[in-house]
């Protein structure tokens, strides 16, 4: 989950002025630094561990607040105290980013017409979409109502987080159909091969996640698809065909992910019906032919054909 924030540069880019060389740095050297650091805690993790703890092996090492149960064994109630006020403190910093980023995509979903106007406006003073970030809030206090507990609220996060990473390497790759003329900043080279190595990996990190969590996750996205279909209707549906034609793939990827991880391995929590090793190659092959299928049905909108003509 901490890996993931390095996505909020992206988000931020707008507001960024020098985009050649601020998002690159930001977003490489945040995973360089989070995962230096999670390193270091495991070395850490792992040098503190007594002897008589490890008695049954590691796998009955059993620690519900790990590094202040170490600190506690080895009789530093101050680190103690310092861990359990960080535990509190720490988090703020991710929470006040992604308070920011989420205002940010729901001003931005009623600038594309899925979204009440009211999300739209813009607080004269402070210059921030405040109604958007009051409705954060209050989504905010219902996921903490359903998830009581930082473990499988974290859980939750990442996984539907990580459903919005399978989309990139498809955009990627029909941007570079579509809109080869238009002048960007930012190019990566290689993309036709870190692409769909992207997707078959996201793929596979969302199988990981294990059933049942997979299920709720994906069941919890469809809860908004009333919400579109109201706009869309609101619309006159207009262009639904097409769109419908172009996104089709993206549902049933996810009806296929929640199938394979239902009826997978039992070790991700499936039925075993398909045993453990076949499952990673059906998930390959399968996410490989939805990688093709969603860039296949991407097409040119208004939007960047305007964007190509004015290149």
């Amino acid at each position: 989950m901490h890996l993931m924030d390095s996505k909020v540069q992206s988000i931020w880019r707008e507001k960024q002025k020098i985009q050649e060389k601020s998002i690159p740095i930001a977003v490489i050297s945040s995973i360089l630094i989070a995962g230096l650091i999670y390193v270091l805690l495991q070395i850490t993790f792992v040098g503190g561990v007594t002897p008589d703890m490890l008695a049954n092996g590691w796998s009955n090492l059993s620690l519900s607040s790990p590094f202040a149960d170490l600190a506690m064994a080895l009789g530093l109630n101050w680190l103690v105290l310092l861990l359990f006020a960080d535990a509190f403190v720490s988090p703020s910093g991710t929470g006040i980013t992604y308070t920011a980023t989420t205002a940010r995509m729901i001003y931005g979903m009623e600038r594309n017409g899925f979204f009440p106007s009211v999300f739209g406006t813009i607080n004269s003073v402070y210059g921030v979409p405040r109604a958007a970030m009051w409705l954060n809030l209050g989504v905010s206090y219902l996921f903490l109502f359903l998830f009581r507990g930082w473990g499988s609220l974290a859980s939750v996060i990442s996984v539907a987080t990580l459903i919005s990473y399978v989309t990139g390497p498809i955009c990627v790759m029909v941007f570079r159909k579509f809109g080869g003329k238009i002048k960007r900043p930012l190019r990566i080279k290689g993309m036709h091969v870190i692409a769909p190595i992207a997707f078959i990996a996201a793929s596979m990190i969302y199988y990981w996640a294990t059933w049942p969590l997979t299920g709720k996750v994906t069941f919890i996205i469809f809860i908004g698809l009333p919400i579109y279909f109201y706009y869309q209707a609101k619309n006159q549906f207009k262009g639904f065909k097409k769109d419908l034609k172009a996104g089709i793939w993206l549902i049933v990827y996810l009806g296929f992910m929640v199938l394979i991880s239902w009826i997978g391995s039992n070790k991700f929590g499936g039925l075993n019906l398909i045993p453990f090793g076949y499952d990673f190659l059906i998930i390959a092959v399968f996410s490989y032919f939805f990688y093709l299928w969603g860039i296949k049905s991407g097409w040119l909108t208004e939007q960047l054909k305007k964007r190509e003509e004015a290149a």
